[in-house]
């Protein structure tokens, strides 16, 4: 099982690369078509509450200094789940 330093680390590594792929979706974005531009960013949006809700997470991960980060943990699991799933989602839709 993971330390919480070692779990925040990869969660960490994950949403900075999450992240770039937000940001590759939001080029290819700009350059569609007006009638598909809109719908890239609706999942544009949807994505990058799902990126803040992420790193909010992490950052309560961070802050909690308690014995109890296992249920915190569990809560960031299920963000994080959500997350990589919408991602997923965007770039098949997106692409």
């Amino acid at each position: 099982m993971k330390t919480k330093d070692e779990y925040i680390e990869s969660l960490a590594s994950e949403l900075k690369e999450w992240s770039a792929q937000i940001d590759l979706l939001a080029a290819k974005a700009e350059n569609a078509a007006a009638n598909v531009k809109l719908k890239y960013l609706e999942e544009l949006d949807a994505l990058r509450a799902k990126q803040h809700a992420a790193a909010e997470k992490m950052k309560e991960l961070q802050d909690d200094s308690s014995d109890a980060w296992e249920t915190v943990k569990e809560t960031a699991d299920r963000v994080w789940d959500d997350l990589r799933t919408g991602l997923a989602n965007a770039v098949s839709k997106l692409k």
